[in-house]
């Protein structure tokens, strides 16, 4: 059976509210771009484009369309799900519930985009994420401020160097152990020294 056929029974055989949408679905896709190939991937409808590109399924209480890089898209009409850090792959899901219309105009340009990243070649490891706010202790900062030569080391650190230096900090579990690691911090970085840099090979 071909993969159109296969499509169209298994629209035929969802939930009578999730039909209409998938069958709108399909449409807004194929009507990016023409090469778009129906396939017929992991017992569910999936459009090719140089590669995988995206898939659609029914489920229980929604609708989704799944966009296999995902992580490469920018989603700025905010489609995707919020995933769990440890979901955050390379797949981002839009899901459709029962009563929602379809943001067919987002929906487009998530296609256009998806079509571009797999034109470029882009892989998955591409993907960066997001770095979380170094947020340095104010004893710390405190301290480097009034060292200029300390502080002018700092800024010049990179985001690794200060981390190192921060988690070393806030790992001391009594208040004695804090300050003498400051103290110590405050004479490496004035030399413009990393915390792990004897550990770094040159």
């Amino acid at each position: 059976m071909h993969a159109q056929e296969q499509i169209n029974l298994y629209i035929a055989e969802q939930p009578e509210w999730q039909r209409p949408l998938l069958v709108r679905l399909r449409q807004v896709i194929h009507a990016v771009d023409e090469n778009i190939e129906e396939t017929w991937r992991w017992n569910s409808p999936g459009f090719d484009h140089g590669g995988i590109m995206l898939g659609m399924s029914g489920f229980k209480q929604f609708v989704s369309v799944w966009f296999h890089k995902g992580a490469l898209l920018k989603d700025t009409h905010g489609l995707f799900e919020k995933l769990a850090k440890s979901e955050e792959k390379g797949n981002r899901v839009y899901k459709i519930h029962q009563g929602e219309a379809i943001n067919e105009k987002a929906l487009t340009d998530l296609v256009k985009q998806a079509i571009k990243v797999n034109k470029g070649g882009a892989k998955l490891t591409d993907a960066k994420p997001a770095r979380k706010a170094l947020v340095v202790p104010p004893d710390l900062e405190g301290c480097l401020k009034k060292n200029e030569e300390a502080w002018q080391h700092w800024e010049k650190f990179n985001y690794t160097h200060k981390k190192e230096y921060v988690e070393w900090i806030t790992d001391a579990k009594q208040e004695e152990t804090r300050k003498r690691r400051i103290a110590q911090a405050l004479e490496m970085i004035r030399e413009g020294t990393g915390k792990e840099d004897k550990y770094r090979s040159n």
